[in-house]
């Protein structure tokens, strides 16, 4: 029996405490070859929520699991509902100071790429070129019958024809792009099949239960063993998919340095977690280095 996945970490007392210095970030960037893990933290100053920071969803909302996703016609609507609504505010993010600083890197060549454990796209709406989406990608939809990709934007339009004048007011939108809703609310919305076959359609995103794609994870393995230095940002950690790279680093002797507010069960593999704001410490690392973030001249 497949266990339910992960979704708390408490951190331990003996784990070494954060820094404000944002020196050993910059440091590590000039040398160049450095490989970015990001997680939700990077993306809740463009207005999406984390997981597990101060006020973040976990504390109101259980992300959908694979298995329930696929084993119940209920969950189905009840998710499509939600993320229906929730992609109205969603694709409607824009970059912040943390996105864009991580393109201006790339740009300079400071990067040997990016993974991102986010759905949300806005690293590559800031401009970064090549970035791995671990957990799939939001704006894509596929059919678990014949595997056909579409756009979301497609599937909105659809959802729309088929639920005319549904517009719940929703307590909060999650990093996952769905909203909260209540049963009352979600009522009873009506989910489209695919286009091509009349499968069922699931968003093209890993979810809670659901295994990445081995070729995936090679991929980014063999990436953590071509980086000079890991830098993890806006990530607790606390699931596998994403720790596992930095126990990799770590027992090959690349450094991990890790710019997250709170403490994260990577900490101890770390040479420094930098505590502050993903915006206002990036920024800070991109001025040292002399690197102009959208055109602004670092000083």
């Amino acid at each position: 029996m497949r266990m339910r996945p992960t979704l708390s970490w408490t951190p331990e007392e003996d784990l070494p405490p954060g820094s404000t210095d944002p020196e050993p970030v910059a440091e590590a960037l000039s040398t160049g070859g450095v490989l970015v893990l990001s997680g939700a933290g990077i993306s809740t100053e463009s207005g999406i929520p984390d997981y597990r920071g101060e006020g973040g969803s976990l504390s109101r909302h259980t992300p959908m699991t694979y298995q329930d996703f696929t084993g119940s016609d209920r969950a189905r609507r009840r998710y499509w509902a939600r993320s229906h609504l929730g992609w109205r505010t969603f694709h409607r993010a824009l970059p912040n100071a943390g996105h864009r600083a991580v393109a201006a890197f790339e740009r300079h060549g400071l990067l040997s790429g990016v993974i991102t454990q986010n759905v949300d796209g806005l690293h590559q709406a800031a401009g970064s070129a090549g970035v791995v989406e671990l957990h799939g990608g939001l704006d894509r939809v596929v059919c678990l019958s014949c595997g056909a990709l579409s756009p979301r934007r497609e599937l909105a339009r659809r959802l729309e024809e088929a639920n005319a004048g549904f517009a719940p007011v929703a307590a909060g939108v999650n990093p996952d792009g769905d909203a909260d809703l209540t049963d009352e609310q979600v009522g009873d919305f009506r989910v489209v099949p695919c286009a091509l076959c009349g499968g069922v359609l699931k968003p093209d995103v890993v979810f809670f239960g659901e295994n990445v794609p081995p070729p995936r994870v090679e991929h980014c393995r063999a990436l953590v063993r071509e980086a000079s230095s890991l830098l993890v940002l806006g990530s607790s950690l606390t699931v596998m998919s994403g720790l596992r790279f930095v126990r990799q680093a770590a027992r090959a002797g690349t450094p991990v340095l890790i710019v997250n507010r709170d403490p994260t069960r990577g900490d101890r593999h770390a040479v420094t977690r930098v505590a502050l704001p993903l915006g206002t410490a990036l920024t800070a690392v991109a001025d040292r280095l002399g690197i102009p973030v959208d055109g602004r001249t670092a000083a």
